[in-house]
């Protein structure tokens, strides 16, 4: 069994949201910033499962009952201060959005998203970011910034 968390593993979830607006709160705390209702909101609607979110899809969610509906700008701001300081990834792939497991923390992620139930896994493995830096330094680059996504099918979709 892999050493890293995959949401096909039993857990709480509720907990998996719990702890990642704690971390946001404390990152945003630590770094002077705040993390104001709507940006909560939208951090709590990314992390709601662990499938990818669209921008409008959490346009939606928010503007759901709610008298003063939510405007794509502003939803589009609240992902962008999500996602520089952090606490959510941007897949291009699909253009939707994930939280990040490891907040706050200057990593390089590698995503494997499964193409049937839309599932999603954030994967930090040092052995990629190695081989990364070699081939980099080979050809004499700097690598500021990696996200490798790699669609498939999960173990759920694929037994």
């Amino acid at each position: 069994m892999s050493k890293f968390f995959t949401p096909y593993q039993k857990h709480d979830h509720a907990n998996c949201v719990k702890t990642a607006l704690a971390g946001a709160q404390a990152l945003c705390k630590k770094r002077g910033v705040r993390l104001t209702v709507v940006r909560e909101k939208v951090l709590a609607l990314v992390w709601q499962s662990h499938k990818p979110i669209g921008a409008y899809e959490i346009m939606a969610e928010l503007t759901q009952g709610a008298s003063n509906p939510a405007q794509p700008p502003t939803v589009y701001r609240a992902l962008d201060f999500l996602q520089t300081h952090g606490l959510v990834h941007r897949l291009a792939s699909i253009n939707a959005y994930i939280g990040c497991n490891h907040p706050g923390k200057q990593h390089r992620s590698c995503f494997f998203i499964c193409t049937q139930c839309r599932t999603a896994i954030e994967i930090e493995d040092h052995h990629v970011s190695q081989s990364l830096n070699a081939c980099a330094n080979e050809h004499g680059f700097i690598i500021s910034d990696t996200s490798i996504e790699l669609s498939g099918l999960c173990i759920n979709c694929n037994a």
